[in-house]
């Protein structure tokens, strides 16, 4: 399934879901209703085009779909009764009616019924009056079989009546309550306003006691561009320090309807947080984010303790250095005391530790840093924020192979930068605090036989879901057939002298989060899960589907692009291509990972494929050749000088 865990809900389901699964929590799967299958299946970004096909040497031929002769019904697996659907202009059903040579209309509609009985239709979306999709299936002989599946429609846009006050939109006044920002901090204000109507932002009395240099023109008009109905205008956050009143003026008015706006805290006076809980468990990290609410960028260590500068909503800003914030949420936040002093990280001297498959770079300092790692060939870019570097011996404890060089700089006062040069491409890498220390652990490559490529090596496999996942137009479900894929990797794996780590072995469900530490502290030397994918609303997934692969770390791209390859040949689909993503699963910096969509469960053909052996098997190969490709291109690499 498509990004570890998704569906193709209403938008609001997907909004909730992706954030979710960005962070790797673990979720339910959902309910039934009216004896409409509820589904939950993978999705992708949407497709305008589909991709182009093999060629003819490559495509594969799977074998016909069977034939189903059972009692006509209608069963519906997306969308469920009630599921609100965004899209534009049309949207997908899909399901079955038991019957292969029954014939099927959605809302009059013709819709494609395989000998299964499968259905994957792409339709007109509903009349706002009456938003229901009514299925009607014959078949020459028998009573016809009917299905009301009513949906909701996204609430249309009110439009703010220009007769009669309060001339504008009272939920479309921007900034809200609990907003915490710099004094000089550009913030946005706006509103949306009836036809005609002008509005104006009034500061707060403080505002007055402000230095004449800084002192507002009073009123402030926000301006509508042309053709739209929000006025808006970017302030200073300090004019709302004592909170402010919007003014909006009717047409010919001289009278204003007005709205107090919150004050905006002072970002500066937030003082220090302690992000995270220190603890023992070196695989816990706290995420941060380059805006509120954001995708995940920087791993901090818990129990790090940082300035705040700002908030909005649930999410607060640290400043990991001078010249760089970034947003965490607020629930991993502690204040500490207005008298608690900031620490003054110190790094002075370095030693460099060899140990079995790694080396650690041990860096000693009175608390824990923020850091960021980069790594590009051989070099790897360790930044340290809110530190300064006084490093004056770097000890080399014992002959290595992998640490050639270490040197660094400050960029600034509170940014120090060391640099380390390898003797051959960094194969991973971790970062923990121990005791008294920063540790930057880098992994050795490991040794690989180009003859035998995955002899001795652990190599972590995921069947994707459960919890949640897709399910196809017949019922077949992605956790089974995932871990069906994944059985057959494992024996292929161990055919070829590799040991499989199973991240399951059950129908029993288990957490995102927990797959990849699972792989992490069985030190693999992959990961690769295995999904199957779907689209959103408002994407005909008949023209837009095929294989995927997905990566996040540097380390993933070339194992990603190797399984891909593989995948085109051994099943014969659509290039849907390879993606560098955001994906909970394949975050660790520690294994190169992966994430591979090869087929879609809700595309009828691809679903009854997936039932085959023939299929299950091509699917296995693809992945393990890939890993095989791959890990020759890492022995190359290692025997290079």
């Amino acid at each position: 399934m498509r990004r570890s865990n998704r569906r193709p809900p209403d938008p609001l389901f997907l909004k909730m879901l992706r954030a979710l699964l960005r962070s790797g929590f673990a979720l339910h799967p959902l309910g039934v209703t009216l004896s409409l299958l509820a589904t939950t299946a993978c999705t992708s970004r949407p497709a305008t085009a589909p991709r182009p096909s093999p060629d003819a040497a490559t495509r594969r031929t799977w074998p016909a779909i069977p034939r189903a002769d059972g009692p006509l019904t209608i069963r519906v697996q997306y969308p469920s009764t009630g599921a609100l659907i965004a899209a534009r202009d049309s949207t997908f059903l899909l399901g079955t009616v038991n019957d292969g040579g029954a014939t099927l209309t959605v809302n009059g509609a013709p819709v494609v019924v395989h000998p299964n009985g499968a259905f994957l239709a792409w339709v007109a979306m509903p009349p706002r009056a009456r938003p229901v999709f009514e299925l009607l299936a014959t078949r020459p002989t028998g009573e016809p079989r009917r299905l009301s599946l009513p949906i909701r429609l996204p609430a249309e846009r009110v439009p703010v009546d220009a007769s009669r006050a309060p001339y504008f939109d009272t939920t479309s006044v921007q900034p809200r309550a609990g907003l915490a920002m710099r004094a000089d901090e550009p913030v946005r204000v706006s509103v949306r306003l009836a036809a005609g109507a002008r509005a104006e932002l009034r500061p707060g009395a403080c505002a007055a006691a402000m230095p004449p240099a800084v002192q507002p023109a009073t009123p402030i008009r926000l301006q509508a561009a042309e053709g739209s109905e929000v006025a808006s205008r970017e302030l200073p956050s300090r004019l709302m320090r004592c909170g402010a009143t919007l003014a909006v003026f009717g047409v010919g008015d001289t009278v204003a309807v007005t709205r107090p706006i919150a004050a905006i805290a002072d970002g500066d006076s937030l003082g220090l947080v302690r992000v995270g809980v220190a603890s023992s468990d070196s695989d816990e990290v706290v995420i941060a984010r380059p805006v509120a609410g954001g995708t995940y960028k920087w791993f901090i260590i818990p129990g790090t303790v940082l300035r705040a500068t700002g908030r909005q909503g649930d999410a607060v800003r640290v400043e990991l250095d001078a010249g760089l914030d970034v947003w965490v949420d607020a629930g991993a936040v502690t204040n500490l005391s207005s008298s608690t002093s900031a620490p003054r990280r110190v790094v002075s001297n370095v030693r460099v530790v060899p140990g079995d498959g790694f080396v650690d770079l041990v860096m000693p300092m009175s608390a824990r840093p923020a850091y960021r790692v980069e790594s590009e060939g051989r070099t790897v870019r360790l930044t340290l924020h809110g530190v300064t570097g006084n490093t004056d011996i770097v000890w080399f404890q014992r002959a290595d192979s992998l640490v050639r060089d270490l040197q660094w700089t400050n960029e600034a006062n509170d940014r120090a930068v060391y640099t380390l040069q390898l003797e051959r491409e960094l194969f991973g890498w971790r970062a923990f605090w121990r005791g008294d220390a920063f540790v930057l652990r880098l992994r050795r490559t490991p040794r690989v036989d180009p003859a035998r490529p995955l002899a001795g090596l652990r190599i972590a496999v995921d069947p994707g879901h459960p919890p949640i996942g897709s399910t196809g137009p017949t019922g077949l479900y992605e956790g089974v057939a995932t871990l069906a894929i994944g059985e057959r990797v494992q024996r292929l794996l161990v055919e070829r002298g590799a040991t499989p780590i199973m991240t399951r072995t059950t129908a029993a469900p288990v957490a995102l989060g927990d797959r990849p530490i699972m792989a992490r502290r069985a030190d693999a030397h992959a990961f690769v899960s295995i999904h199957l994918n779907a689209k959103p609303d408002g994407v005909n997934p008949n023209l837009n589907n095929g294989s995927g692969t997905y990566y996040f770390q540097p380390s993933g791209a070339g194992l990603a692009r190797a399984i891909q390859s593989r995948l085109l040949v051994n099943l014969g689909l659509h290039d849907e291509g390879t993606w560098f993503d955001n994906l909970a699963v394949v975050r660790n910096p520690w294994i190169p990972s992966v994430l591979v969509e090869g087929a879609y469960v809700i595309v009828p053909e691809q679903e009854a494929a997936l039932r085959t052996p023939e299929f299950q098997e091509a699917y296995a190969l693809a992945i393990v050749e890939g890993l095989e490709a791959w890990f020759r291109t890492v022995a190359a690499a290692a025997a290079r000088p």
